[in-house]
């Protein structure tokens, strides 16, 4: 997307071709653009002075009274090397600002979940939870709670890795446990709500001190959002923010579970049932929650078998009266096509037809062009479809067969 720019200056230190920070010419997006950038307090793009790279770049005032910058480029260093952590390129102060230079990626879940009509289909949200969740349980293995699980700070990658999920924004993580005992840190009463009240754990919310189960818990009140729209507890007015938190508190708190997850799969209530269930210092189980919704994915979508003497029109008429006698279910396929992926496609073959309409000197082609999709290997992939109900089957993760 193409946005109008408005430069910010470098300070003297960085507009030297020098040892310390090669990256310059900072631009701040316009609010169209905020797919290119990470989003805290103040974010923007640098291009490398000598390989012209982009990259991502959140600036902090060094004199500010709680300064998190440095803290989070520690935590982006210990955890480098792990999948769907972004790269970091550079960090230090800089005059009077902290600097801490990452990969530029692609646009946060927040963002795709408005450009979808502020909700996911449960394919993608399966899809999405099982990265989310190894995500989380890399972070945990390194010692660090995260503290702060929220659709904007899960954000896609872009070229070959856009179908990868990458977790960003450590400036209120925290260790623990003890870098050198491996001790879990004690449990503690009385804590203020650290992240995002949205979201955050009920034991958060009653001042309990956070651990592991408090991230997990979090997630899965991120997951219902998508799946939802919303969550009960948004819109809900006060005077001020402590009011307004303890309201979002009793709420939370006297919602039953199953009926925060009526008419979704019990998978998600049985997720939020196992998070309550473990104890302050207990270690997770990663893989039975990733396995909870691998089964729950492969039990989803159907395949029609479609008889030979049964015409496309017929087929499709008996289709949308559900008059097929014989058919078999199988589960989506992890293809890494995603709600977005779709709309897109849409997109671009709606473009394609007005263009294909247009008088065309010397005439024109009534064959459907192939739209190139990236799949989670950087290979592409080649989409054709002549049939629109096709299409919108697949969407709903179903693939037709002829028999």
């Amino acid at each position: 997307m193409e946005s109008s720019k408005a430069e910010l200056h470098w300070p003297s230190k960085m507009n030297r071709r020098g040892r310390d920070n090669p990256w310059r010419n900072r631009t701040l997006p316009s609010a169209g653009d905020q797919r290119q950038v990470m989003r805290q307090k103040a974010a923007t793009n640098a291009t490398h002075i000598d390989t012209f790279e982009i990259v991502a770049v959140k600036i902090e005032n060094s004199r500010t009274k709680h300064p998190q910058l440095l803290y989070e480029a520690k935590l982006y260093n210990i955890l480098q090397g792990g999948s769907g952590i972004p790269s970091i390129k550079w960090s230090g102060v800089d005059g009077e600002e902290n600097v801490l230079v990452l990969d530029l990626l692609g646009p946060s879940l927040e963002d795709l979940f408005v450009y979808c009509g502020r909700k996911f289909s449960l394919k993608t949200v399966l899809m999405l939870a099982d990265q989310m969740i190894t995500r989380i349980e890399y972070v945990h293995s390194k010692g660090f709670l995260h503290r702060d699980i929220k659709p904007d700070n899960f954000l896609m990658g872009l070229g070959r890795k856009a179908n990868q999920v990458y977790i960003i924004d450590f400036g209120l993580a925290k260790r623990y446990r003890d870098s050198i005992t491996n001790r879990h840190i004690p449990y503690r009463e009385n804590k203020n709500l650290t992240g995002t009240a949205r979201y955050a754990s009920c034991n958060t919310h009653l001042g309990i001190e956070q651990s592991r189960r408090d991230d997990l818990e979090s997630l899965g009140y991120v997951l219902l959002y998508f799946l939802r729209g919303s969550l009960p507890w948004q819109g809900l007015k006060a005077a001020t923010k402590k009011q307004k938190y303890d309201k979002i508190c009793e709420k939370k708190v006297s919602t039953p579970i199953e009926v925060l997850c009526k008419s979704h799969p019990v998978e998600f209530a049985s997720y939020f049932h196992y998070c309550h269930s473990l104890t302050f210092d207990q270690r997770p189980d990663y893989g039975f929650l990733k396995r909870l919704f691998r089964d729950l994915f492969a039990r989803e979508g159907t395949v029609v078998c479609i008889p030979p003497f049964i015409s496309m029109k017929n087929f499709v008429h008996n289709l949308l009266q559900s008059n097929f006698q014989f058919f078999f279910v199988v589960g989506y396929e992890f293809d890494y096509i995603f709600d977005w992926t779709i709309i897109k496609y849409q997109q671009a073959q709606k473009s394609r037809s007005q263009h294909q309409l247009s008088p065309i000197p010397g005439g024109s082609s009534s064959r459907p062009l192939p739209v190139d999709v990236d799949n989670h290997q950087g290979q592409r992939l080649k989409v054709e479809t002549r049939c629109p109900v096709a299409f919108n089957i697949g969407r709903l993760g179903c693939l037709l067969v002829c028999c």
